[in-house]
Order: structure tokens, then sequence, then C-alpha cells
């Protein structure tokens, strides 16, 4: 089979041109790489930017005291009867003092606010509670939840020593 100096010219043009077509349209056929799967610019035209994350937002009175429940009920051993009114008084006083929070008075009136809230959430507690559970979370307030905690696990300790001699 002989081929003629025709044949050979456009096989070395398709070749010599298919490569570069190739290269400037791609397979996508859109042109200038913007079509579909192109091998040219991705995206669009404005530069993409890190959305500056929310800040988060602020727990609930409901939230920040179911939180807070689990470690007060095991600190003070409470009951379930005891837990449910700890716990409703707590979350009605908590919202007052973010409410008071959120109207941002001056200090002196902060403190009288937060002093009439704490004399309230008092009252109410001593009325709901046992005297001796009251008395446990008033001093769990001053030392906080975990030296309380800690404190309990010491006095069965002690206790367990004494039961063994």
């Amino acid at each position: 089979m002989k081929f003629n100096k025709g044949f050979w010219i456009a096989l070395f043009t398709v070749l010599l041109f298919g490569a570069e077509l190739h290269a400037q349209y791609g397979n996508s056929g859109g042109g200038y790489g913007y079509g579909r799967g192109g091998n040219g610019r991705r995206g669009g035209i404005v530069p993409h930017t890190k959305a500056e994350p929310e800040p988060p937002k602020p727990k609930t009175a409901d939230e920040i005291v179911d939180e807070e429940m689990p470690n007060i009920t095991e600190a003070l051993e409470l009951n379930d009867f005891e837990t449910a009114v700890l716990s409703s008084v707590l979350k009605k006083y908590v919202q007052e003092r973010i409410e008071m929070q959120i109207l941002k008075l001056s200090p002196d009136k902060m403190r009288e606010g937060y002093q009439k809230i704490t004399e309230r959430q008092d009252e109410e507690l001593r009325a709901g509670l046992p005297p001796e559970k009251y008395e446990a979370f008033v001093e769990m307030q001053s030392k906080g939840v975990n030296e309380t905690k800690r404190l309990k696990k010491k006095e069965k300790r002690k206790k367990k020593k004494k039961n063994k001699d």
C-alpha cells in the first residue's frame, strides 16, 4: 500500500493541531476550560474567603442548671424530689440573674439586684429543702461543687476505716 504525499501532510496536520486544540479547549468542548470538567479555572470570579465562625450562643438558664445538676445532686446526695425542687428554684433565679446582666446596670444596682435575688432564692430553698440539705447547699456554694464532692468522699473513707476497726 502506497501513501501519497497528501495523506502524510493531512496526518501530520491533524496530529499537530489536534494536540493544540485539545490543550486549548480541553475535553469538555466548552472553550478555554470553562465547560463541564474542563482543565481550566474552576469556581466563580469572586475569591473564596473563609466565613467567620459565629460566636457561641450564650447558654440559657435551663442549660446552665441542667449541666450542673448532676454534680450538685451527687455532691449533696439529693433524692429525686429534692433535685426537682432545687433545679426549679435555681432555673428561676439564674434566669433573673441573666436578665439583670442583659440590662447592664451600674455596678451598685447590679450588686443590689443580685443580693435581692440571692435572698429570695435562699428563702425558697429553705422552704423547699430539708434543713441539713439546705445547709449543705449553702456550704457547697461557698466551697464549690468539686471541693464538696472531695470532702464527702473523704468523710466516707473515714467512716469505712472506723467500721473496719
